[in-house]
Protein backbone atom coordinates (compact mmCIF):
# COMPACT_ATOMS: atom_id res chain seq x y z
CA UNK A 1 0.00 0.00 0.00
CA UNK A 2 2.79 2.73 0.76
CA UNK A 3 6.41 2.36 -0.09
CA UNK A 4 8.91 4.73 0.45
CA UNK A 5 12.35 5.01 -0.95
CA UNK A 6 15.22 6.65 0.75
CA UNK A 7 13.11 8.91 2.30
CA UNK A 8 14.83 11.94 3.99
CA UNK A 9 13.94 15.09 6.16
CA UNK A 10 16.47 17.86 6.43
CA UNK A 11 15.56 20.92 8.58
CA UNK A 12 17.66 24.24 7.98
CA UNK A 13 20.21 24.91 5.89
CA UNK A 14 24.35 24.94 5.98
CA UNK A 15 25.62 24.77 9.02
CA UNK A 16 22.47 24.54 10.59
CA UNK A 17 21.06 21.88 8.62
CA UNK A 18 19.46 18.69 10.68
CA UNK A 19 18.72 15.25 9.04
CA UNK A 20 15.65 14.08 11.09
CA UNK A 21 15.12 11.17 8.52
CA UNK A 22 18.02 9.94 6.69
CA UNK A 23 17.04 7.53 3.91
CA UNK A 24 14.56 5.52 5.44
CA UNK A 25 12.87 2.86 3.12
CA UNK A 26 9.57 1.17 4.34
CA UNK A 27 7.00 -0.62 3.26
CA UNK A 28 3.13 -0.82 4.56
CA UNK A 29 0.98 -3.83 3.89
CA UNK A 30 -2.65 -3.25 3.64
CA UNK A 31 -4.83 -4.22 6.28
CA UNK A 32 -1.49 -4.62 8.47
CA UNK A 33 -0.83 -2.44 11.74
CA UNK A 34 2.75 -1.37 11.24
CA UNK A 35 4.78 0.46 14.34
CA UNK A 36 7.24 2.53 13.99
CA UNK A 37 9.06 2.71 17.45
CA UNK A 38 12.14 5.12 18.63
CA UNK A 39 12.91 7.04 21.44
CA UNK A 40 11.96 10.85 21.52
CA UNK A 41 14.43 12.77 18.91
CA UNK A 42 14.17 9.24 16.51
CA UNK A 43 12.61 10.85 14.23
CA UNK A 44 9.48 8.51 14.38
CA UNK A 45 6.94 11.81 14.58
CA UNK A 46 8.59 13.59 11.33
CA UNK A 47 8.10 10.17 9.59
CA UNK A 48 4.61 9.96 10.08
CA UNK A 49 4.32 13.25 8.97
CA UNK A 50 6.31 13.07 5.46
CA UNK A 51 3.75 10.22 5.28
CA UNK A 52 0.79 12.30 5.62
CA UNK A 53 1.89 14.85 3.66
CA UNK A 54 2.41 17.28 6.49
CA UNK A 55 5.85 17.83 5.76
CA UNK A 56 7.32 18.00 2.36
CA UNK A 57 10.03 15.14 2.04
CA UNK A 58 13.42 16.93 0.72
CA UNK A 59 14.58 13.75 -0.91
CA UNK A 60 13.35 10.10 -1.44
CA UNK A 61 10.06 9.06 -2.90
CA UNK A 62 6.86 7.50 -1.25
CA UNK A 63 3.78 5.86 -3.51
CA UNK A 64 0.52 5.10 -2.22
CA UNK A 65 -1.75 2.59 -4.59
CA UNK A 66 0.58 2.90 -7.06
CA UNK A 67 0.66 6.31 -7.13
CA UNK A 68 3.35 9.06 -6.26
CA UNK A 69 2.18 10.93 -3.41
CA UNK A 70 5.91 12.38 -3.10
CA UNK A 71 4.61 15.98 -3.82
CA UNK A 72 0.55 16.60 -3.71
CA UNK A 73 -1.25 19.73 -4.29
CA UNK A 74 -4.70 21.18 -4.69
CA UNK A 75 -7.53 18.87 -4.92
CA UNK A 76 -4.84 15.92 -5.00
CA UNK A 77 -4.03 16.29 -1.57
CA UNK A 78 -7.47 16.61 -0.38
CA UNK A 79 -8.33 13.40 -2.07
CA UNK A 80 -5.18 12.04 -0.41
CA UNK A 81 -6.19 13.46 3.28
CA UNK A 82 -9.96 11.72 2.51
CA UNK A 83 -7.81 8.19 2.13
CA UNK A 84 -4.82 8.42 4.91
CA UNK A 85 -6.20 10.17 8.17
CA UNK A 86 -4.95 11.05 11.59
CA UNK A 87 -5.02 10.82 15.35
CA UNK A 88 -2.10 12.48 17.00
CA UNK A 89 -1.00 12.46 20.43
CA UNK A 90 -3.06 14.93 22.45
CA UNK A 91 -6.63 14.46 22.84
CA UNK A 92 -7.13 17.29 25.47
CA UNK A 93 -5.74 19.85 22.55
CA UNK A 94 -7.47 18.40 19.37
CA UNK A 95 -10.94 19.11 21.33
CA UNK A 96 -12.38 22.49 21.69
CA UNK A 97 -13.74 22.70 25.23
CA UNK A 98 -16.68 24.44 23.72
CA UNK A 99 -17.79 22.07 21.26
CA UNK A 100 -20.12 18.91 22.07
CA UNK A 101 -19.34 15.99 20.21
CA UNK A 102 -21.90 16.34 17.54
CA UNK A 103 -20.46 19.47 16.58
CA UNK A 104 -17.22 18.33 16.90
CA UNK A 105 -18.07 15.56 14.15
CA UNK A 106 -20.39 17.93 12.32
CA UNK A 107 -17.60 20.31 11.71
CA UNK A 108 -15.64 17.55 10.21
CA UNK A 109 -18.21 16.12 7.78
CA UNK A 110 -17.85 19.66 5.90
CA UNK A 111 -14.80 18.12 4.48
CA UNK A 112 -16.95 15.85 2.83
CA UNK A 113 -19.27 19.04 1.19
CA UNK A 114 -21.65 18.26 4.30
CA UNK A 115 -22.24 14.59 3.42
CA UNK A 116 -26.36 14.15 3.50
CA UNK A 117 -25.49 10.45 5.02
CA UNK A 118 -23.82 12.28 8.35
CA UNK A 119 -26.07 10.93 10.77
CA UNK A 120 -25.45 7.31 9.72
CA UNK A 121 -21.82 8.31 9.32
CA UNK A 122 -21.66 9.30 12.65
CA UNK A 123 -23.42 6.42 14.46
CA UNK A 124 -21.26 4.18 12.58
CA UNK A 125 -17.37 5.54 13.25
CA UNK A 126 -18.68 6.02 17.13
CA UNK A 127 -19.64 2.59 17.16
CA UNK A 128 -16.62 1.37 15.76
CA UNK A 129 -15.09 2.90 18.81
CA UNK A 130 -17.33 1.70 21.02
CA UNK A 131 -20.12 4.55 21.67
CA UNK A 132 -23.75 4.60 21.46
CA UNK A 133 -24.26 7.73 19.35
CA UNK A 134 -27.52 8.64 21.57
CA UNK A 135 -24.96 8.32 24.56
CA UNK A 136 -22.08 10.71 23.73
CA UNK A 137 -22.95 13.41 20.77
CA UNK A 138 -24.54 15.85 23.45
CA UNK A 139 -21.76 15.53 25.51
CA UNK A 140 -19.15 18.04 26.50
CA UNK A 141 -14.98 17.72 26.89
CA UNK A 142 -14.95 17.76 30.18
CA UNK A 143 -17.45 15.32 30.88
CA UNK A 144 -15.12 12.65 28.89
CA UNK A 145 -12.26 10.92 30.04
CA UNK A 146 -8.49 10.86 28.35
CA UNK A 147 -9.17 7.49 27.16
CA UNK A 148 -12.76 8.49 25.58
CA UNK A 149 -11.84 11.88 23.87
CA UNK A 150 -9.15 9.49 21.93
CA UNK A 151 -11.88 7.47 21.00
CA UNK A 152 -14.03 10.03 19.86
CA UNK A 153 -10.70 11.23 17.85
CA UNK A 154 -10.49 8.22 16.08
CA UNK A 155 -13.89 8.15 15.61
CA UNK A 156 -13.70 11.51 13.70
CA UNK A 157 -11.16 10.14 11.70
CA UNK A 158 -13.16 7.24 10.49
CA UNK A 159 -16.47 9.34 9.47
CA UNK A 160 -13.72 10.25 6.52
CA UNK A 161 -13.98 6.21 5.87
CA UNK A 162 -10.05 6.27 5.42
CA UNK A 163 -7.87 3.52 3.92
CA UNK A 164 -5.30 4.48 6.37
CA UNK A 165 -5.17 5.44 9.85
CA UNK A 166 -1.98 7.05 10.84
CA UNK A 167 -1.35 6.99 15.24
CA UNK A 168 1.19 8.73 15.92
CA UNK A 169 1.66 8.61 19.83
CA UNK A 170 -2.05 8.44 20.32
CA UNK A 171 -1.54 6.58 24.17
CA UNK A 172 1.60 8.17 25.60
CA UNK A 173 -0.78 10.89 27.31
CA UNK A 174 -3.28 8.46 28.67
CA UNK A 175 -3.42 6.47 31.88
CA UNK A 176 -2.06 2.93 31.60
CA UNK A 177 -5.36 2.17 32.41
CA UNK A 178 -6.64 3.67 29.37
CA UNK A 179 -3.87 2.73 26.65
CA UNK A 180 -5.08 -0.70 26.19
CA UNK A 181 -9.11 0.38 25.37
CA UNK A 182 -7.25 2.29 22.65
CA UNK A 183 -5.13 -0.47 21.18
CA UNK A 184 -8.14 -2.65 21.77
CA UNK A 185 -9.81 -0.10 19.29
CA UNK A 186 -7.13 -0.41 16.48
CA UNK A 187 -6.81 -3.96 16.40
CA UNK A 188 -10.29 -3.84 15.76
CA UNK A 189 -10.05 -1.73 13.46
CA UNK A 190 -8.01 -4.00 11.79
CA UNK A 191 -9.76 -6.83 12.24
CA UNK A 192 -13.52 -6.06 11.32
CA UNK A 193 -12.82 -2.95 8.87
CA UNK A 194 -9.38 -4.72 7.31
CA UNK A 195 -7.93 -1.21 7.77
CA UNK A 196 -4.38 -0.22 7.27
CA UNK A 197 -2.96 1.17 10.47
CA UNK A 198 0.63 3.21 10.81
CA UNK A 199 0.95 3.65 14.38
CA UNK A 200 3.90 5.25 16.34
CA UNK A 201 5.62 5.07 19.33
CA UNK A 202 8.22 5.15 21.67
CA UNK A 203 6.94 2.04 23.86
CA UNK A 204 8.00 -0.91 21.85
CA UNK A 205 5.42 -2.90 24.64
CA UNK A 206 2.82 -1.33 22.55
CA UNK A 207 4.08 -2.78 19.61
CA UNK A 208 4.62 -6.45 21.14
CA UNK A 209 0.59 -5.83 21.94
CA UNK A 210 -0.29 -4.30 18.63
CA UNK A 211 1.55 -4.67 15.79
CA UNK A 212 2.14 -7.08 12.87
CA UNK A 213 5.71 -5.52 11.89
CA UNK A 214 7.58 -3.59 13.26
CA UNK A 215 10.16 -0.44 11.73
CA UNK A 216 12.61 0.60 14.81
CA UNK A 217 14.14 3.87 14.10
CA UNK A 218 17.31 5.18 15.50
CA UNK A 219 18.73 9.34 15.06
CA UNK A 220 17.01 9.07 12.07
CA UNK A 221 17.72 5.82 10.80
CA UNK A 222 15.55 2.70 10.16
CA UNK A 223 18.27 0.29 11.78
CA UNK A 224 15.36 -2.82 11.98
CA UNK A 225 12.58 -4.31 10.41
CA UNK A 226 10.56 -7.12 10.17
CA UNK A 227 7.41 -9.04 10.99
CA UNK A 228 6.61 -8.11 14.64
CA UNK A 229 7.27 -11.45 16.20
CA UNK A 230 10.81 -11.95 14.70
CA UNK A 231 12.16 -7.82 15.71
CA UNK A 232 10.41 -8.52 19.04
CA UNK A 233 11.54 -11.70 19.75
CA UNK A 234 14.69 -12.09 18.02
CA UNK A 235 15.91 -8.63 17.49
CA UNK A 236 19.36 -8.10 15.80
CA UNK A 237 20.32 -4.72 16.52
CA UNK A 238 21.65 -3.56 20.11
CA UNK A 239 19.51 -0.82 20.06
CA UNK A 240 16.17 -2.96 19.60
CA UNK A 241 17.51 -5.11 22.43
CA UNK A 242 17.92 -2.07 24.61
CA UNK A 243 14.63 -0.86 23.92
CA UNK A 244 13.49 -4.14 24.63
CA UNK A 245 15.75 -4.25 28.14
CA UNK A 246 13.60 -0.71 29.49
CA UNK A 247 10.08 -3.13 29.17
CA UNK A 248 9.08 -3.26 32.81
CA UNK A 249 8.79 -7.55 33.60
CA UNK A 250 6.06 -8.53 35.59
CA UNK A 251 8.23 -10.15 38.53
CA UNK A 252 10.28 -6.27 38.83
CA UNK A 253 9.28 -5.02 41.69
CA UNK A 254 7.82 -1.08 40.22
Amino acid sequence: MFVGRGLTKTFGRGRKAVEAVKGVDLSIAEGDITTIVGESGSGKSTLARMVLGLLPITSGTLSFDGRDVTRLGGAARKAYWRDVQAVFQDPFASFNQFFTVRRLLERSLRLLGGARDGRQRMEEALGHVGFAADDVLDRFPHELSGGQRQRVMIARALMMRPKVLVADEATSMLDASLRVNVLNVLTDLRDELGMTILFITHDIGQACYIADRVMVLEHGVMVEQGPAEDVIFRPQQEYTQRLLADVPKLHEAP
